[in-house]
């Protein structure tokens, strides 16, 4: 399959982009439930999931299939599930308490074990879905195929827990690593590459001006993996979309004859 280009999706505000991000997520929802009867998100940390607060309101809170949907993350921190700096928490009281997800449903990473044993576990838990047909399997891989993965670009060009000249960007067998280095702020787990390039849809979030250096070389240079000083420009679905939304602060390199202004 002929790897296709990312696209753009620029907005002059946080508020239109969360608008049609909210819209993004439900028609891959939809597409996803039709066609395989269940549909794999992947979230991430961060403000993400504040700018999918319109899922919890209406349309989307009555028309989506909730029941179908089954929800991972890309990253999560060593900490306990209530701690403030649990993704999981952050989620589950801004999104997953608001909408008729199924508890069993959410995907957690274990919040009771080192972070080796976390990763461990947490890979164990997506390969059992895989043998079942919940998540998909990647045509071109053994990798798990998530519907949609919705990554955030943190101001290091990193995504997930993915962050520069770090050695699990090199990383090619583990679907889920353990992060803990001097490079990392804390302990945390991780999807890795592969897993990331093998979804179906993957969609990187920029917002704000202090994003604005690795977005520019991100959209503009895709590197293979293992390279580059942004991991953001890895990402390169092998048989799947990428979408990039970014408000206008973080487009502020970008040339402007590129700029084409959408979310009205």
């Amino acid at each position: 399959m002929e790897k296709r280009d990312p696209e753009l999706r620029l907005f002059e505000s946080t508020e239109e982009l969360s608008t049609e991000l909210a819209d993004y997520v439900a028609q891959i929802s939809d597409a996803a439930v039709k066609e395989r009867g269940a549909f794999a998100l992947v979230l991430s940390g961060g403000n993400l999931i504040y700018l999918l607060g319109k899922l919890t309101k209406p349309p989307y809170v009555k028309t989506l299939d909730w029941s179908k949907w089954h929800v991972f993350w890309a990253e999560e921190n060593v900490v306990a599930k209530k701690h403030p700096n649990s993704n999981y928490k952050q989620a589950k009281e801004v999104l997953l308490s608001k909408v008729p997800i199924y508890p069993a449903h959410v995907i957690s990473v274990s919040h009771g074990s080192s972070g080796e044993s976390s990763a461990e576990e947490y890979e164990f838990s997506i390969r059992q879905l895989v043998r079942n047909r919940t998540v998909a399997v990647s045509p071109s891989s053994d990798c798990p195929r998530f519907d949609l993965i919705l990554l955030l670009l943190g101001t290091d060009g990193q995504v997930a827990s993915l962050f520069p000249n770090h050695p699990v960007l090199e990383e090619e067998s583990q679907w889920v690593a353990w992060v803990c280095s001097s490079g990392a702020p804390r302990e945390s787990v991780t999807l890795t590459l592969p897993v990331i390039n093998s979804a179906a849809n993957v969609a990187i979030i920029a917002t704000g001006s202090d994003v604005a250096v690795p977005f520019a070389s991100a959209v503009r240079d895709r590197l293979p993996q293992g390279w580059g000083s942004h991991p953001a420009q890895m990402v390169s679905p092998r048989d799947g979309n990428l979408v990039w939304f970014a408000d206008a602060s973080a487009a502020l390199l970008l040339p402007g004859k590129n700029i084409a202004m959408s979310g009205s």
